[in-house]
């Protein structure tokens, strides 16, 4: 398992995505642990070198005794940083995480590409709040407030719906070390950086659940966000770990915000539509374009490619399944044949082929199925059943 010697302290973390990707820190509430993050990895990992980690006190990490800062914890993320040799990050932090966050922003801003404090304050609330919940660790151990954790993690509808979810969560608290726990409650009780937060100029996110009542928009989020010049804020329809509860809308959100300013359309579509159909096509076609088509090639490489393939909300293998279905119903043979082609070539499996069709039967009609059904299996048997490529490069 990775483990790091951190400031005398023995840190868990996880790191997953191309080495030379762009470093994505995440990092996770009180309670919880690096697996908080499980819902929006699989996604970021596609663009990002993803850093996760258990904050000192809790999941796989060492539980120092005492009270904890949020000094001392944003000090474990900078030593982390530095033991695995990553220069400059962005860090998106929830709750607790968001606080280390802040810390990091305003004492060490050259360490930081962006900032995303999601369902958290520059101030957690009377400190007598945070007194009474240690003094219920201390007689009770974490039994004694892990359903009340859960109550305030997720809406009534959420756990109504998604009791899972809930209970999984809700075994990450029962296993929390009651020590670390309560470290962290003193540092989430000793947290004011009201009076600093114009010190931050690092590009941020404020993210915010409009049914958390822990963190929510007025006197927290609205804080952050006229605090901290020209911070950007979304708001989501979810109790306190908005991340799991709008997975895909808090996923979304934050590609969305760390992909402002990416490359402009016509590059960034000219990379794409290559990595889709390839080298070879996409130099057979460039090198076939006349005069004549050659604007028709540039508007479908910037908008089709580049203003929607290249966007991040999807996963190649989605996109490419939903154009394989739309050209099944509109009978677009031969652009069919060709996404089919490349897409076996590229981490397409026969079984998705098979479940797009069915689908289609439904709702485009059985004769483009049928039609579809048979040019998929020519495909298949020119490209054999094993693709040429790893799954992965589908995604």
């Amino acid at each position: 398992m990775p483990f790091a010697a951190v400031n005398q302290t023995r840190l868990f973390y996880r790191i997953e995505g191309h080495e030379h990707a762009p470093v994505l820190v995440l990092s996770h509430s009180i309670g919880t642990d690096h697996s908080m993050w499980d819902l929006q990895s699989r996604d970021l990992v596609r663009h990002f070198r993803l850093l996760r980690y258990d904050s000192r006190g809790h999941g796989a990490s060492d539980v120092a005794s005492g009270d904890y800062s949020i000094e001392q914890l944003a000090g474990d993320v900078i030593g982390l940083t530095e033991v695995l040799k990553i220069r400059k990050f962005a860090f998106c932090g929830l709750s607790l995480g968001g606080a280390i966050g802040q810390w990091l922003a305003i004492h060490v801003p050259e360490k930081l590409d962006a900032l995303i404090l999601a369902n958290t304050s520059p101030q957690f609330g009377p400190p007598t709040n945070w007194e009474a919940r240690i003094r219920a660790v201390q007689e009770g151990g974490m039994a004694a407030i892990a359903e009340m954790s859960v109550q305030r993690f997720f809406s009534p509808e959420f756990l109504t719906q998604n009791g899972e979810y809930a209970a999984s969560v809700k075994s990450v608290v029962l296993g929390t070390d009651p020590a670390g726990y309560i470290g962290c409650c003193a540092a989430l009780r000793d947290f004011d950086v009201r009076p600093q937060l114009p010190k931050i100029k690092t590009r941020t996110l404020v993210i915010v659940g409009d049914r958390d009542i822990s963190t929510p928009w007025e006197g927290h989020g609205e804080v952050l966000a006229q605090g901290i010049a020209d911070a950007e804020a979304v708001r989501l329809p979810a109790a306190h770990l908005s991340n799991i509860e709008r997975p895909r809308s808090f996923t979304a959100a934050l590609l969305g915000f760390l992909y402002a300013g990416e490359p402009e359309p016509l590059r960034a579509g000219s990379e794409m539509r290559r990595r889709v159909l390839g080298d070879a096509y996409v130099d057979q076609a460039n090198a076939s374009a006349s005069e004549f088509t050659k604007e028709f090639q540039d508007l479908i490489t910037r908008y089709a490619w580049g203003a929607v393939w290249a966007r991040p909300g999807l996963e190649k293998r989605t996109r490419r399944l939903l154009a394989l279905s739309s050209m099944a119903a509109l009978g677009r043979w031969e652009e069919f044949r060709l996404q089919i082609s490349t897409g076996l070539a590229r981490g397409l499996e026969p079984c998705d082929i098979k479940e797009m069709l069915l689908q289609t039967a439904i709702y485009a009609g059985v004769p483009a199925a049928n039609t579809g059904f048979r040019i998929a299996a020519e495909e298949i048997e020119k490209h054999g059943s094993v693709n040429a490529a790893p799954a992965g490069e589908a995604s």
